[in-house]
């Protein structure tokens, strides 16, 4: 693992993934009340494993990719951010899931913003994209106060999804 992708906030540490997040991972992608939303959802173990191989595939390609969430007070496994193409083509997308029971501390939106600022000012993307489901009103919440504005509009399987964009640098301008 690159040490230069790795961010460290006030309060969490992420690290890109790897073969030991492996039972974290099982653990968070098949909690209904996490990943039951997500696209994809809810994961079974092998599933989660293929995963997890390509997003570590992802960071050797692109130099960007998803982070285990640690919390830096006792590198306690909190959930995952971090930046991915989405398979429907509409660009690099942040996403995060972070274990239910640490909702409402704001620790996904201080991962969501770092996970943003790494790809914009150290990774270089001009534009990066968010999605999230018209009725998850928590996490448009969070992406309106990490800088994202709504963009974008589209149904997925007859569920109103919104689209979110942050554009930064030369590439900003549309």
């Amino acid at each position: 693992m690159n040490p230069t992708w790795c961010v460290t906030t006030g309060r969490l540490f992420l690290r890109p993934v790897w073969g030991g997040d492996l039972a974290d991972l099982i653990a968070l992608k098949a909690d209904p009340l996490v990943f039951a939303v997500m696209l994809g959802g809810v994961r079974t173990p092998q599933r989660t494993a293929e995963e997890l191989a390509d997003d570590v595939a992802f960071w050797g390609r692109r130099g960007v990719g998803m982070w285990a969430v640690r919390a830096r007070a006792d590198d306690a496994f909190l959930g995952i951010a971090g930046l991915l193409d989405r398979p429907d083509g509409r660009g690099m997308s942040l996403r995060f899931a972070l274990h239910a029971h640490r909702r409402g501390q704001g620790l996904a939106s201080e991962a969501a913003a770092a996970a943003l600022r790494y790809g914009h000012e150290r990774a270089g993307l001009g534009r990066i994209i968010a999605v999230a489901r018209e009725d998850n009103v928590a996490s448009r919440i969070l992406l309106g106060a990490i800088g994202m504005t709504e963009c974008d509009r589209f149904d997925r399987a007859g569920v109103p999804m919104v689209t979110y964009e942050s554009r930064h640098g030369p590439r900003a301008a549309r």
